[in-house]
């Protein structure tokens, strides 16, 4: 039955099955489950397609928590500034009573839109809702809404419109946590908690329902909050929602946050298997290898100072420069990944002046590279130090984004097997061109001709198929 759901959804099922996840073993027999994942191996619909090619991305957490800015009363909170409401140095009433101030004047969607455009941002995602419950878009279903506050205009309208103007894809995130809620609750111990849980349950449901019918163009749903018992325990219930809303909006974009299974697993059911349609356990962190992803979709999201989303009148300890979200861009297209940038505005919306500039870097570098990021996957090249390797989707071209110049100007290639490269030249000058040097079996060198750039480069390999060319033949040692 959930097969025949599936397929009228419009989502393929790969015929080959993806590699087996950590948590699966090749000789464990199968859990027979009915909440578990919905489909093995990637999406080949078009709408996950274009997710995949997205390489570049931006969130922005933005809500009430923004007024503080991270701090009380000059006691600064040690922990990420949207949290600042679970700490005792605030009341809660208090804090609750921010909305009664939430006037951001300075709030300009169509001014973030060209932000994250100029960047090379091809999607975003937007928090609609984060655990204070505070909601910016005028919910029928809560008080506690932007309606309701000074500004009263609605922001998520505001920004889903500008986003889609300048040709950005739209996720919006949304806590199920509730702290606002009078029925959330952490886990569920009594009678009393399950018959509140009910009627959460079911303002949970008309709010996503509400979302998804307001906002008929955005793209996927990006869920937080979902780790407490309360929820986890509701494997059916969320996923008969997440059925209701793929039937309300086909090719909608869900990751692994969303549910669990029967038995409590979450991101991949008991079986081993992605549940969602890509994985998103990957956040402040990137994999080291292809197989550490499974075979599976993934994104990640990155924020500036080691942990600061919201936005934090002091960001402390290290900021990461343009050169750093540049790499890391181009370390998670090289592993089948998207990259996604976190921005924190502040409480009067604008967006502050550091994250402006690091946009403005990593653009200036997109403009000239974007070729090596857009609409490429994994290349199956071993990597090298001096940096990674990508390839255009569907095609043999390969790219090498350089980010570590060996001193003597020689950059190693290791080509798969029967791999020859017919032609090797800078993406950004293609009359600066190489020719490489083969030093044994499927492996070159690239001798550089200039001084060391400034600025991370990228060069253009087109391979060709060995036996379309001759090569040396180099005897194997003897051991």
């Amino acid at each position: 039955m959930k097969r025949l759901m599936i397929a009228a959804f419009g989502l393929s099922v790969l015929m080959n099955l993806q590699p087996l996840s950590a948590q699966q073993s090749s000789t464990k027999e199968k859990i027979a489950l009915l909440h578990g994942a919905h489909r093995v191996g990637k999406r080949t619909d078009a709408t996950m397609e274009k997710w995949r090619g997205y390489g570049l991305g931006q969130f922005i957490h933005w809500g009430l928590y923004a007024i503080p800015g991270g701090a009380w009363k000059g006691k600064q909170y040690n922990g990420a500034a949207e949290w600042i409401r679970s700490w005792d140095g605030i009341p809660k009433s208090t804090y609750d009573s921010l909305n009664y101030s939430f006037n951001p004047t300075a709030f300009d969607a169509k001014a973030w839109a060209k932000t994250a455009k100029q960047m090379g941002a091809k999607y975003v995602t937007f928090t609609t809702k984060h655990h204070d419950g505070f909601c910016l878009w005028p919910s029928k279903y809560t008080k506690y809404t932007v309606k309701n506050s000074p500004y009263k205009k609605d922001i998520v309208k505001a920004v889903v419109d500008a986003y889609d103007q300048e040709g950005i894809d739209v996720i919006l995130y949304f806590s199920v946590m509730d702290w606002n809620h009078p029925d959330w609750r952490y886990d569920i111990k009594t009678k009393e908690d399950s018959i509140a849980f009910e009627r959460f349950k079911k303002f949970t449901r008309n709010q996503l329902i509400e979302l998804l019918t307001n906002y008929p163009t955005v793209k996927g749903l990006w869920f937080d909050g979902t780790w407490d018992k309360s929820w986890v325990k509701q494997a059916a219930f969320a996923d008969e929602l997440e059925t209701e809303m793929r039937r309300l909006r086909p090719g909608l974009i869900i990751g692994s946050r969303f549910r669990a299974d029967e038995n409590g697993k979450r991101h991949f059911d008991s079986n081993g298997v992605l549940m969602g349609d890509y994985e998103q356990g990957w956040e402040r962190k990137i994999p080291a290898k292809i197989e550490d992803v499974h075979g599976n979709d993934w994104d990640c999201v990155m924020t500036v100072p080691e942990n600061q989303w919201g936005y934090n009148a002091a960001w402390n300890g290290h900021l990461k420069t343009g050169n750093e979200l540049i790499e890391m861009t181009a370390r998670c297209v090289s592993l089948g990944g998207n990259f996604v940038l976190n921005f924190g505005p502040k409480g009067d919306g604008s967006i502050r002046q550091e994250e402006i500039k690091l946009a403005e870097e990593i653009g200036d570098w997109m403009k000239i590279n974007q070729e090596a990021i857009y609409n490429c996957e994994y290349a199956g090249f071993n990597k090298q130090d001096w940096g990674y390797f990508t390839r255009k989707t569907g095609t043999d071209k390969v790219y090498m984004l350089v980010f570590n110049v060996p001193l003597s100007g020689a950059l190693r290639i290791k080509t798969p097997s029967k791999t020859a490269i017919k032609k090797a030249y800078i993406l950004a000058d293609a009359q600066e061109s190489f020719i490489p040097e083969e030093i044994s079996a499927d492996e070159y060198f690239l001798h550089l001709k200039k001084n060391t750039p400034s600025k991370p480069f990228v060069i253009v390999l087109e391979t060709i198929k060995a036996g379309q060319d001759s090569g040396t033949k180099y005897e194997k040692a003897k051991i």
